[in-house]
């Protein structure tokens, strides 16, 4: 049961790290019109609290492996 939890936390926090870092790379918007080029660009907390869960599901992870 052990094992199971561990690799579940690992791959949910790797998941979580990967979707922080792409909603935090990628822009949210662009427009193109003619030579104009607009980009908006939103709040980045929700970003970093999908990467602050998954750094903390990966500790998680690698502390029942330690148990």
């Amino acid at each position: 049961m052990n094992n199971v939890l561990k690799i579940s936390l690992l791959v949910i926090g790797i998941g979580l790290v990967g979707y922080g870092l792409y909603t935090l790379i990628s822009p949210e918007v662009s427009l193109e019109a003619g030579p104009i080029t607009v980009e908006a660009q939103g709040d980045n907390t929700q970003s970093y609290a999908m990467m602050g869960f998954g750094l903390l599901a990966l500790i998680a992870g690698l502390a029942f492996g330690k148990r």
